[in-house]
């Protein structure tokens, strides 16, 4: 397993280091203090598994950066780890295609637990209660198909989790424009939500995971 660590404080990146190593004995840790050197790893690297991603990077924006590398590596999931957490940050951050959005004062156990949750296909958010106190509020394990989506529908969700417009969920999936907006309003539906931001809101409390959309027959 390969961890992409984009961060530009040495004490993080050391304390990452230990903390993470409890994931797997095997684990490879790349480290990036910028959004440069974050591109050339991920160059490099193209099997990453995840990223860590700390939006308060020096010379660049970290709403941009976000944004560029579900752009560029949509495959590969971001979980933001970030010291300021209300929640215009957060849903921005969503909004952008964050799997992800751990406070940077959660403890140990929170961040293992939240990479799990997300390396498993899932969505990890700050409850009301984890920002008070850490902990992970219990959630039931569900599949795309519990929801009542077709296939080519949680094939559609996991893109759109992915934080991709309609025009490129056409291009990835080979559908008309059309059927993706039917299938985005049967989505909402099914969550019982208005926009993109609050599905990834409702999949994160239901505990959903997503696997990764396949090239079916059409």
């Amino acid at each position: 397993m390969k961890i992409l660590i984009v961060d530009d404080h040495p004490l993080i990146q050391e304390a990452l280091q230990h903390v993470l190593a409890a994931l797997d004995p095997a684990l490879e840790l790349i480290q990036a203090q910028d959004a440069s050197e974050a591109h050339a790893a991920l160059s490099r690297e193209p099997d990453t598994d995840l990223i860590l991603l700390d939006l308060a990077l020096p010379d660049s924006d970290g709403f941009e950066l976000l944004g560029d590398l579900r752009r560029e590596w949509p495959g590969m999931p971001v979980l933001v780890l970030s010291a300021t957490h209300d929640r215009s940050t957060v849903e921005h951050a969503l909004d952008l295609g964050a799997m992800g959005f751990i406070p940077k004062t959660a403890n140990t156990r929170v961040l293992l637990e939240a990479l799990r949750l997300v390396l498993s296909g899932g969505v990890y958010l700050p409850s009301e209660s984890a920002r008070a106190n850490g902990g992970i509020r219990p959630r039931a394990v569900t599949r795309p198909d519990q929801l009542g989506l077709t296939l080519r529908q949680a094939d559609v969700l996991k893109l759109l989790v992915q934080g991709k417009p309609n025009k490129l969920i056409c291009r990835d999936l080979r559908l008309s424009e059309g059927t993706v907006k039917v299938h985005v309003s049967a989505i909402l539906r099914a969550l019982n939500v208005r926009t993109r931001t609050q599905v990834v809101i409702e999949l994160a409390r239901r505990g959903v995971r997503l696997d990764s959309p396949m090239a079916r027959a059409r």
